[in-house]
């Protein structure tokens, strides 16, 4: 008895609130795959009906909760697809002509030469060679470049040649250039952004007659690093 009085409340209850659809606001009876006239039915014969209305109630309750779980299913592939997306296009780099305590010069050279960077601070995503003094571009977008050049003449009277050239397939960018007998040491720095494709390759030339001088000071550094992809 106490059993069928538990349900009957049960069942009440479900009845008052059936403006409220499990299966999403704003659906009838009848769009919830309910039967119309078992409310009507079991406000007759409520003892009988008592069960058949919770397996009904609870049965939009799973619809619902299912509907809802398989959307926020949809909505974390996409976030996490984003998200990889963003990690993979993650690129930076940041190096230093050399680390050691000593002042030391590159060049001057009779030729051209590709200028290698020693020191890294930072390769994120690989694509500077340490072995070559190359960043190759892993993905096309829009990079930021830095190049600072620095250099001593030793002594006052000698010949000042701080210059490089920042170069993308071998083609010139851009590059700071100081070469006279009037500064002992000078510096420059240019930062450019440029659109690259996958592939590219950057690099820093020492030209003819110039020379560089570094130590654990870091006066030469090249720095890179992706803004954002294109592809």
């Amino acid at each position: 008895m106490r059993a069928i009085v538990f349900l009957c409340l049960l069942e009440a209850a479900f009845v008052q609130a059936g403006d409220y659809s499990w299966g999403g606001p704003g659906q009838n009876t009848e769009s919830r795959g309910g039967d119309p006239n078992a409310e009507e039915v079991c406000l007759t014969d409520q003892a009988s009906c008592g069960c058949c209305l919770m397996q009904q109630q609870i049965h939009r309750m799973k619809m619902f909760f299912n509907m809802s779980l398989h959307e926020l299913e949809k909505e974390l592939i996409k976030t996490t697809t984003v998200l990889n997306n963003v990690r993979a296009s993650r690129s930076a780099f940041s190096v230093a002509l050399t680390n050691g305590k000593n002042l030391k010069c590159f060049g001057p050279f009779r030729d051209d030469k590709l200028i290698i960077y020693e020191h890294i601070f930072i390769n994120l995503g690989d694509g500077y060679s340490a072995e070559t003094g190359i960043f190759t571009v892993p993905r096309s977008g829009v990079y930021s470049l830095a190049l600072t050049v620095y250099s001593d003449a030793g002594s006052p009277g000698n010949t000042l040649a701080a210059c490089a050239s920042l170069r993308v397939n071998g083609q010139v960018v851009a590059g700071p250039r100081e070469k006279n007998m009037q500064d002992q040491e000078d510096s420059a720095t240019i930062v450019v952004a440029l659109h690259l494709q996958a592939g590219d390759q950057v690099a820093v030339n020492l030209p003819i007659g110039c020379f560089l001088c570094d130590d654990n000071s870091h006066y030469n550094t090249f720095t890179g690093f992706l803004l954002y992809a294109t592809d």
